[in-house]
Protein backbone atom coordinates (compact mmCIF):
# COMPACT_ATOMS: atom_id res chain seq x y z
CA UNK A 1 0.00 0.00 0.00
CA UNK A 2 1.10 3.78 -0.66
CA UNK A 3 0.43 6.69 0.86
CA UNK A 4 -2.08 9.39 -0.49
CA UNK A 5 -0.80 12.75 0.52
CA UNK A 6 -3.10 15.74 0.38
CA UNK A 7 -0.94 18.21 1.40
CA UNK A 8 2.50 18.60 2.68
CA UNK A 9 2.51 21.66 5.36
CA UNK A 10 5.44 23.64 5.91
CA UNK A 11 6.11 26.18 8.74
CA UNK A 12 8.81 28.43 10.20
CA UNK A 13 8.18 30.21 13.57
CA UNK A 14 11.12 32.41 14.64
CA UNK A 15 10.98 34.22 17.77
CA UNK A 16 13.22 37.53 18.03
CA UNK A 17 11.90 39.19 21.37
CA UNK A 18 10.54 37.49 24.49
CA UNK A 19 9.11 39.43 27.22
CA UNK A 20 10.53 42.09 25.77
CA UNK A 21 14.14 41.05 25.64
CA UNK A 22 15.92 40.08 22.24
CA UNK A 23 16.89 36.47 21.61
CA UNK A 24 19.94 35.53 20.58
CA UNK A 25 20.09 33.73 18.36
CA UNK A 26 16.89 33.80 16.54
CA UNK A 27 14.84 30.92 18.34
CA UNK A 28 13.35 28.82 15.08
CA UNK A 29 11.05 26.24 14.86
CA UNK A 30 10.25 24.37 11.99
CA UNK A 31 7.08 21.96 11.26
CA UNK A 32 6.66 19.92 8.34
CA UNK A 33 3.32 17.52 8.21
CA UNK A 34 2.02 15.40 5.73
CA UNK A 35 -1.85 15.55 5.40
CA UNK A 36 -2.56 11.56 4.38
CA UNK A 37 -5.31 9.60 3.33
CA UNK A 38 -6.24 7.46 6.98
CA UNK A 39 -4.82 3.94 5.87
CA UNK A 40 -7.59 2.39 8.27
CA UNK A 41 -10.85 2.07 7.64
CA UNK A 42 -13.52 4.02 9.83
CA UNK A 43 -14.37 0.98 11.71
CA UNK A 44 -12.18 -1.55 14.56
CA UNK A 45 -9.00 -3.12 12.62
CA UNK A 46 -7.01 -5.09 15.11
CA UNK A 47 -3.47 -5.34 13.16
CA UNK A 48 -2.41 -1.72 13.21
CA UNK A 49 1.32 -2.52 13.53
CA UNK A 50 1.66 -4.33 9.97
CA UNK A 51 0.31 -1.32 7.83
CA UNK A 52 2.15 0.93 10.18
CA UNK A 53 5.37 -0.81 9.34
CA UNK A 54 4.82 -0.60 5.41
CA UNK A 55 3.94 2.67 5.70
CA UNK A 56 6.48 4.34 8.35
CA UNK A 57 9.64 5.00 6.49
CA UNK A 58 7.74 6.46 3.69
CA UNK A 59 5.97 8.67 5.66
CA UNK A 60 9.14 9.53 7.76
CA UNK A 61 11.32 10.44 4.39
CA UNK A 62 8.43 13.09 3.41
CA UNK A 63 8.71 15.00 6.59
CA UNK A 64 11.85 14.52 8.86
CA UNK A 65 14.22 15.29 6.20
CA UNK A 66 12.51 17.93 4.60
CA UNK A 67 11.75 19.49 8.24
CA UNK A 68 15.52 19.47 9.27
CA UNK A 69 16.60 21.28 6.10
CA UNK A 70 13.66 23.81 6.74
CA UNK A 71 15.19 24.65 9.96
CA UNK A 72 18.31 26.05 8.17
CA UNK A 73 21.11 24.91 10.68
CA UNK A 74 22.12 22.27 13.27
CA UNK A 75 19.03 21.39 15.43
CA UNK A 76 19.16 20.68 18.45
CA UNK A 77 15.41 19.73 19.80
CA UNK A 78 12.92 17.44 17.79
CA UNK A 79 9.32 16.15 18.52
CA UNK A 80 6.48 14.27 16.30
CA UNK A 81 2.62 14.39 16.26
CA UNK A 82 -0.03 12.94 15.08
CA UNK A 83 -3.92 14.73 13.88
CA UNK A 84 -6.12 11.81 13.71
CA UNK A 85 -9.65 13.58 11.66
CA UNK A 86 -12.97 12.30 13.56
CA UNK A 87 -13.03 9.36 11.84
CA UNK A 88 -10.58 7.64 13.03
CA UNK A 89 -8.90 6.63 16.24
CA UNK A 90 -5.98 7.84 18.40
CA UNK A 91 -4.43 4.31 18.41
CA UNK A 92 -4.30 5.00 13.95
CA UNK A 93 -1.82 8.04 14.58
CA UNK A 94 -0.09 6.74 17.17
CA UNK A 95 0.72 3.09 14.99
CA UNK A 96 2.19 5.52 12.43
CA UNK A 97 4.42 7.82 14.45
CA UNK A 98 5.38 5.49 17.35
CA UNK A 99 7.00 3.57 14.44
CA UNK A 100 10.95 3.06 14.79
CA UNK A 101 10.69 3.09 10.98
CA UNK A 102 9.52 6.53 10.94
CA UNK A 103 11.02 8.27 13.89
CA UNK A 104 14.34 6.54 12.73
CA UNK A 105 14.48 8.95 9.19
CA UNK A 106 14.02 12.21 11.32
CA UNK A 107 16.29 10.90 14.03
CA UNK A 108 18.82 9.95 11.58
CA UNK A 109 18.30 13.48 9.46
CA UNK A 110 18.17 15.70 12.82
CA UNK A 111 21.83 13.87 13.78
CA UNK A 112 19.97 12.58 17.16
CA UNK A 113 19.80 9.52 19.83
CA UNK A 114 16.92 10.15 21.75
CA UNK A 115 13.37 9.22 21.60
CA UNK A 116 11.51 11.59 20.03
CA UNK A 117 8.57 12.90 22.29
CA UNK A 118 5.17 12.69 20.64
CA UNK A 119 2.03 14.14 21.02
CA UNK A 120 -1.51 12.33 19.14
CA UNK A 121 -4.97 13.37 19.60
CA UNK A 122 -8.55 13.21 17.16
CA UNK A 123 -9.42 17.05 16.07
CA UNK A 124 -12.19 18.36 13.69
CA UNK A 125 -10.38 20.10 11.25
CA UNK A 126 -8.74 23.16 12.34
CA UNK A 127 -7.86 21.78 15.41
CA UNK A 128 -4.29 22.58 16.66
CA UNK A 129 -2.06 20.04 18.15
CA UNK A 130 0.46 21.02 20.73
CA UNK A 131 3.97 19.14 19.73
CA UNK A 132 6.31 18.44 22.74
CA UNK A 133 10.60 19.07 22.10
CA UNK A 134 13.36 17.85 23.81
CA UNK A 135 17.29 17.68 23.24
CA UNK A 136 18.33 15.74 20.57
CA UNK A 137 21.33 14.15 22.39
CA UNK A 138 19.84 14.17 26.21
CA UNK A 139 16.34 14.14 27.01
CA UNK A 140 17.51 15.45 30.61
CA UNK A 141 18.63 18.99 29.07
CA UNK A 142 15.65 21.55 30.89
CA UNK A 143 16.05 24.14 28.40
CA UNK A 144 15.25 22.45 25.63
CA UNK A 145 12.03 21.50 27.17
CA UNK A 146 9.32 23.30 25.37
CA UNK A 147 5.93 22.74 23.75
CA UNK A 148 5.07 24.47 20.35
CA UNK A 149 1.67 24.64 18.57
CA UNK A 150 0.80 24.52 15.17
CA UNK A 151 -2.97 24.96 13.05
CA UNK A 152 -3.75 24.48 10.08
CA UNK A 153 -7.75 25.30 8.99
CA UNK A 154 -8.64 22.49 6.71
CA UNK A 155 -6.37 20.18 8.47
CA UNK A 156 -7.44 17.38 9.06
CA UNK A 157 -10.10 16.08 7.45
CA UNK A 158 -12.84 13.00 9.00
CA UNK A 159 -10.74 10.56 6.83
CA UNK A 160 -7.55 12.25 7.33
CA UNK A 161 -3.94 11.81 9.69
CA UNK A 162 -1.69 15.07 9.76
CA UNK A 163 1.64 13.89 10.79
CA UNK A 164 4.09 16.30 11.57
CA UNK A 165 7.83 16.78 12.66
CA UNK A 166 8.97 19.95 14.66
CA UNK A 167 12.40 20.89 15.14
CA UNK A 168 14.27 23.72 16.96
CA UNK A 169 17.98 25.14 16.91
CA UNK A 170 17.73 25.94 20.48
CA UNK A 171 16.02 25.33 23.51
CA UNK A 172 13.54 28.02 25.23
CA UNK A 173 14.13 31.68 24.19
CA UNK A 174 15.56 33.25 27.30
CA UNK A 175 15.95 29.61 28.93
CA UNK A 176 17.44 30.11 32.84
CA UNK A 177 16.52 27.45 34.79
CA UNK A 178 19.18 25.26 36.52
CA UNK A 179 20.62 22.14 34.80
CA UNK A 180 18.39 19.14 36.05
CA UNK A 181 20.37 17.74 39.27
CA UNK A 182 22.18 21.19 40.07
CA UNK A 183 19.19 22.18 42.07
CA UNK A 184 20.00 22.79 46.18
CA UNK A 185 18.94 19.77 47.58
CA UNK A 186 18.21 22.07 51.22
CA UNK A 187 14.86 23.63 49.41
Amino acid sequence: MRIRVRKIIKHIDETRLENGRVVDPVHRVAFVGAVIENPYPSEYVQDLVTLADELGEEIGKLVGPACVELLGGPVEAFGKAALVGIDGEVEHGSALIHNLRFGNVFRTAADGTELLPAAEKVGLPGSSIDIPLKHKKDAKTRSHHQTVTLQVADVPRPREIFVVCAAANAGRPLARLAAFGAETKNQ
